[in-house]
């Protein structure tokens, strides 16, 4: 019995990477359920070239907003094709002064390509809050280890351009000030949790759109 148990182990894992590797892709069938291993397969008759092509990232985003950026996904819920694969991306348009919040990304690690522009980003480590930060220019790449959080300010004088990408189909986003301000949580609870004053949570609320 002793000995039953490791070989059963064994075998289970066997079967389980045998039975990923004959799948050559899963593209989402986005009709069903997300789940934690992903969206369900679409039927292969259903799948075509399409499904792993995507020219969403080939426009610019509307910049006239609060941050002065705009984030387009390309995410599986955008893409069905980066079902299961473990990648994703995303395209950042910055305006003058354009900045994306401290944010993070629960689900995935992060690489950051320039392509037009000068951005400052940088990270925040979890283990000593020791800072990780430079201005970035055209061709440079930058990583964000996952769940940190990080930020994308542009320090040009013009406009800026990056693509990103992610090591997972659905790497989830959590930006830090829509969290705090833009919720129902009680501003006597925002106050003694983040040591700010409660006349600048109530503005904070109101520019963000939260209550209470």
């Amino acid at each position: 019995m002793k000995m039953f148990l490791p070989i059963l182990f064994i075998f289970c894992l066997s079967f389980s990477a045998s039975y990923a590797s004959v799948q050559d892709f899963c593209v989402a069938d986005l009709s069903m359920s997300d789940g934690p291993a992903g969206y369900p397969c679409k039927k292969v008759s259903g799948v075509s070239v399409d499904s792993f092509v995507y020219s969403g990232l080939g426009t610019a985003g509307n910049t006239t907003n609060i941050i002065k950026a705009a984030v387009t996904p390309a995410f599986v819920a955008q893409f069905p094709g980066v079902n299961g694969l473990g990648i994703s991306a995303a395209r950042l348009d910055l305006a003058v002064g354009g900045v994306i919040p401290m944010h993070t990304h629960p689900g995935a690690s992060e690489i950051l390509f320039i392509i037009e522009g000068t951005i400052c980003a940088g990270f925040i480590s979890s283990s000593a809050n020791i800072v990780y930060f430079k201005t970035l220019n055209k061709g440079d790449i930058m990583i964000f280890p996952q769940g940190l959080l990080h930020f994308q300010i542009n320090s040009g004088k013009g406009s800026a351009l990056a693509f990103v990408s992610f090591s997972s189909p659905n790497p989830g986003l959590q930006i830090l000030d829509f969290a705090l301000f833009a919720n129902n949580l009680p501003t006597e609870l925002v106050t003694t949790t983040t040591f700010l004053d409660a006349a600048q949570v109530k503005k904070l609320k109101g520019v963000l759109g939260g209550t209470g």
